[in-house]
């Protein structure tokens, strides 16, 4: 069972999340045709949509060939990437993940109700392994504990190795959900926060390795 819980990146984002607060809800591409539940989307095919573009000595968030791609280079580390957006109450954000290189012992997902700083941000986090396992989680300036489960719990829904998974978290009121390819892996009751950015998240365990991309990210009004 996984039970070390990630630690925090706390030297992205800068300027994306000067304006994360402040930002309206907007759309990054074409809508599906008839779908007025989507408040944002991004297919990353477009480098200037928001999110963040840093490369460090220990990792680097960044567009890549119609992707979102996040690469961590060091064992127990966590990296994540907002599009500078606000939206209150309740929202379902969906993405599809895939592991490019690296072992399986990592993890990857969603975030919903982000606020804060790069130094103490709070946000609920859904994550997933390659090898997996699932869990919820949740960051409270800057302190992360699991809240559906004590440690990742195993979830054969999700599809291990390179097969991408596609991710969906819903953030409901007090209620938080995690599903995988359409089935219900996680979920948890949590009050602590009520509205703020997405984004998206990876990292590692005990191995210094994982690459990770992100495409048709999706946040809709549930």
């Amino acid at each position: 069972m996984k039970k070390t819980i990630f630690p925090l990146l706390l030297v992205l984002l800068f300027a994306t999340l000067a304006c994360s607060v402040f930002s309206s809800p907007a759309t990054s591409g074409d809508a599906p045709i008839g779908d007025g539940n989507i408040i944002f989307q991004d297919d990353f095919s477009k480098t200037n949509s928001g999110w963040d573009r840093s490369d460090w000595d220990d990792g680097q968030t960044d567009y890549g060939n119609g992707v979102y791609r996040i690469l961590i280079k060091i064992p127990s580390y966590d990296a994540w990437a907002n599009p500078g957006q606000y939206f209150e109450g309740d929202v379902r954000v969906e993405a599809d993940a895939t592991k490019v290189s690296g072992e399986d012992d990592n993890d990857m997902g969603l975030i919903c109700r982000y606020s804060g700083t790069p130094e103490s941000p709070s946000y609920y986090y859904f994550i997933i392994s390659s090898d997996g396992y699932a869990v919820i989680g949740k960051v409270t300036d800057g302190t992360s504990v699991y809240i559906s489960s004590d440690q990742m719990e195993p979830s054969a829904a999700i599809q291990q190795g390179t097969t991408s998974n596609h991710l969906r978290a819903d953030c409901i009121g007090n209620n938080l959900t995690l599903y995988v390819n359409g089935q219900q892996v996680a979920s948890a009751t949590d009050a602590s926060f009520t509205g703020g950015d997405v984004g998206l998240v990876a990292g590692t365990f005990n191995i210094p390795t994982a690459e990770i991309n992100f495409d048709n990210f999706i946040v809709r009004k549930p």
